[in-house]
């Protein structure tokens, strides 16, 4: 894994080996820091949430606990309510059964006489407005009181409701008129306009829960009292209404269980709320401490983390140190081989040269003391001319040979590319390995010049050919093998392209994977900004055309 975080992090420019520990160092340090800072305000304000939530979830459960027991506490109002006007229905019907058609049908019979219109809203505008109303309700309270029967209502009424929770009982005529009241006091009023006697005129029961702090009872007058008020109808046995039944009957003490059980229920929802607020408190510090640990835990890994890549970048900072090393130790060993190989050809040209050099001096000489000579009988004229043509091309072999050995410069050239490659091929067949496999070379007219440096060009050709001709040993076959080099140019760039062939159809031979020639090739070619390409049937190289300046001529 080192090798490979080595590679992809290798310089492309420069041989200089890549500073991975300290761009490491800076940019983890940096990374790391973000890190636990922003694992820092998430576990802050995870803990701010948790404590809004706590705090909400109190808040929402005593505001459940306080509307239940609201909602108990109207419930047990209204169920108290709804009894005791069930009660005061069957009351009213015994009242009925004892009293009604003895003692109150022939008083609210009698009563229809007593004219209640004219103590209401439109006859008071008349007489004068509301500071008449007393006067009208006590001159109606007299002519009830002077009805015959009437004096004879109240001892039996108040003998049926002794030792009873029955405070107060009335007596309505069908017109709203009081025609029997416990309390005399109310005798004659006139209630057409309340609700609850409207009700029961319709037939239907209405019971409230009202409070006095004076009350004229049976028993006499009592003091803060919680009542039921029902307006209970009174029905005829041949159907119809007779009249109403306003009933009070004390409920103090039920209502005081009533309030001393919500009392409770008010004692054990606050004890529960201290609870919940406890535990919710107990839940935040729990909260709090595993946030913390986290934090803890957190760092240490980070830490951990950030130590076990550091030592891990250290590593890979001495692989990189060490294959620099041995990068450089290559190129400075290539570069005494092409140094020793270049003498070496060079010596091996300039011994060429002076091998074939002194017999042409010689056989120039004799063909240039050949012409002179006169005597027609002696004379051959085709041995001087063969001896001038062979002059002529052992001269034009030692000059290719002396231009192919020259040493060129370290720096890119424009080169003709054409000349270089013809010049490697002519020179190779002098090599006595290429005697079985000739070099048949194919150029393109008109090809672009290119920058390259010659030396690394000559010696990319050199080490690639010898490789295709121990390929084509091992290829062999009948019809003899051959090795074809063509030039060309595609896409702005010049191609040079060697391939092996066999036999008399010239298949083209397999090229064997790549080994060390391929990359000296690379290292030699790519700088240049070119490439070598590898395929089934031969290489390639691809280099950019050499393009003229600007204003060039």
């Amino acid at each position: 894994m080192l090798r490979s975080l080595m590679r992809a992090l290798r310089p492309a420019g420069d041989g200089r080996p890549f500073q991975l520990t300290h761009y490491f160092t800076a940019t983890s340090l940096v990374a790391f820091a973000v890190l636990a800072i922003a694992l820092f305000l998430l576990e802050r304000s995870e803990q701010r949430f948790f404590a809004t939530a706590q705090r909400e979830h109190g808040a929402f459960l005593a505001t459940v606990q306080a509307q239940l027991l609201q909602e108990q506490k109207e419930a047990g109002r209204a169920n108290l309510v709804s009894v005791h006007e069930a009660g005061h229905v069957t009351l009213a019907h015994v009242f009925a059964n004892a009293l009604w058609d003895s003692h109150f049908a022939p008083i609210v019979a009698r009563a229809q006489v007593v004219p209640v219109e004219r103590c209401r809203a439109p006859a008071l505008e008349a007489q004068g407005g509301a500071p008449a109303l007393p006067g009208c309700v006590a001159e109606l309270r007299r002519q009830v009181a002077a009805l015959p029967g009437f004096s004879d209502i109240d001892a039996p009424v108040r003998s049926l409701m002794r030792r009873t929770s029955v405070f107060k009982i009335k007596v309505y005529d069908l017109r709203g008129l009081t025609v029997y009241s416990s309390e005399p006091a109310q005798v004659g009023e006139d209630k057409s306009d309340n609700r609850g006697w409207r009700s029961a005129a319709a037939g239907r029961p209405a019971s409230e829960l009202v409070h006095r702090n004076r009350f004229s009872a049976f028993e006499g007058e009592v003091e803060d009292r919680d009542l039921i008020q029902s307006y209970i109808p009174v029905e005829m046995p041949g159907g119809g209404l007779g009249g109403v039944f306003e009933i009070y009957s004390d409920v103090t003490p039920l209502l005081q269980q009533l309030e001393s059980g919500t009392a409770r229920l008010v004692e054990v929802t606050a004890r529960n709320q201290e609870r919940v607020q406890l535990s919710a408190e107990r839940n935040q510090a729990t909260m709090a401490q595993a946030s913390t640990r986290l934090l803890m835990v957190s760092a240490l890994v980070l830490v951990a983390v950030y130590l076990a890549l550091l030592y891990l970048m250290r590593n890979a900072q001495r692989i990189i140190d060490t294959e620099a090393r041995s990068r450089e130790d290559l190129a400075q060993r290539e570069q005494e081989w092409h140094r020793d190989k270049m003498a070496t050809m060079a010596t091996m040209a300039a011994n060429i040269s002076h091998e074939v050099g002194n017999p042409l001096a010689i056989i120039s000489g004799l063909a240039q003391e050949i012409e002179q000579w006169h005597a027609p009988a002696d004379v051959q004229p085709a041995v001087p001319k063969m001896i001038v043509e062979q002059t002529a091309r052992i001269s034009a072999m030692t000059r290719r040979i002396s231009d192919f050995a020259t040493a060129g410069s370290g720096t890119p050239e424009v080169l003709d590319i054409n000349q270089l490659v013809r010049s490697v091929c002519e020179f190779l067949r002098f090599d006595r390995r290429f005697r079985g496999t000739p070099i048949e070379l194919r150029p393109s007219e008109g090809l672009l010049a290119c920058e390259a440096i010659p030396d690394h060009l000559t010696e990319t050709l050199m080490g690639l050919l010898h490789a295709l001709e121990e390929n084509c040993e091992r290829c062999g076959g009948a019809g003899g093998t051959r090795i074809l080099v063509t030039t060309g140019a595609e896409d702005g760039q010049v191609r040079i392209h060697l391939s092996c062939e066999c036999g008399p159809e010239h298949v083209a031979c397999r090229v064997p994977p790549e080994g060390p020639r391929m990359a000296s090739a690379r290292r030699r070619i790519e700088p240049l900004g070119g490439k070598v390409e590898l395929s089934l049937t031969g290489v390639e190289i691809r280099l950019p055309a050499w393009v003229p300046p600007a204003g060039a001529a």
